[in-house]
């Protein structure tokens, strides 16, 4: 309950120290453009490192059998990309729990001021998910792989695009990849029962990404830091 108030808090402090409204929309451009790119670019290098080492294809599993493709999601791209966001807001802020150490981490040890970690932080724990959206890209592909199911460019473009907006979504919480994991497959009509073949291992794959978001995150306020020249006071 007290990570949404924690987060807007930081974002008011932030917005309010920058005072410049120009600076506030520079900032925050720069900001959004930051994560989106990183964002699609982890998807784009997992993509074409799953398809290079194609690590599903020759997987023999008792379990895994011959199965018919699922229809894909239809409706209106407006329609996808509402289901892909949680309701629960305190759901999609969870992340924000490791926002003080973050906070501390960036101002303390990289020398940028508090301004532009309250600013850029506090986006980065609620819609910066390098590490989600990179293993949901690559799990789906995996999937595919495994049952022998072939994926157009296009299809592949279509999980490009869904994990990344799925990743947004995703509450901060053990497991929660897999849960929009289902997007993803649903999005290029793969086989949900898919999803087993990486059961076990998702635990330790869950900690490895969210080190890559919480990574991501500092790492995009360090450099829109430096772009406005906002340095801590005493660096």
């Amino acid at each position: 309950m007290i990570i949404i108030p924690l987060i807007m808090a930081s974002m008011i402090t932030g917005v309010v120290s920058i005072g410049n409204i120009r600076s506030l929309g520079r900032m925050g451009l720069r900001t959004f453009l930051y994560y989106a790119a990183t964002t699609v670019l982890a998807v784009l290098v997992g993509l074409v490192l799953v398809n290079l080492i194609r690590p599903g294809v020759g997987v023999e599993l008792a379990a895994v059998q011959s199965v018919e493709q699922s229809p894909e999601v239809t409706g209106s791209v407006g329609e996808i990309i509402r289901s892909i966001f949680p309701r629960n807001l305190f759901e999609a802020a969870s992340k924000g729990q490791v926002l003080p150490i973050t906070m501390d981490c960036v101002e303390n040890k990289a020398g940028i001021s508090n301004k532009a970690a309250s600013f850029v932080l506090p986006i980065g724990a609620t819609v910066n998910m390098d590490g989600t959206a990179l293993y949901e890209a690559v799990a789906a592909i995996f999937i595919a792989q495994t049952y022998g199911i072939s994926l157009s460019i296009g299809q592949q473009l279509v999980i490009m695009l869904t994990a990344t907006l799925a990743s947004i979504g995703a509450a901060a919480i053990p497991g929660a990849g897999l849960v929009t994991m289902v997007i993803v497959l649903n999005a290029v009509g793969l086989p949900l029962e898919g999803v087993g073949l990486i059961l076990a291992v998702d635990r330790l794959l869950d900690m490895c990404r969210t080190a890559v978001n919480v990574w991501g995150d500092a790492c995009g306020a360090v450099v829109v830091a430096r772009l406005e020249g906002e340095k801590a006071a005493d660096s």
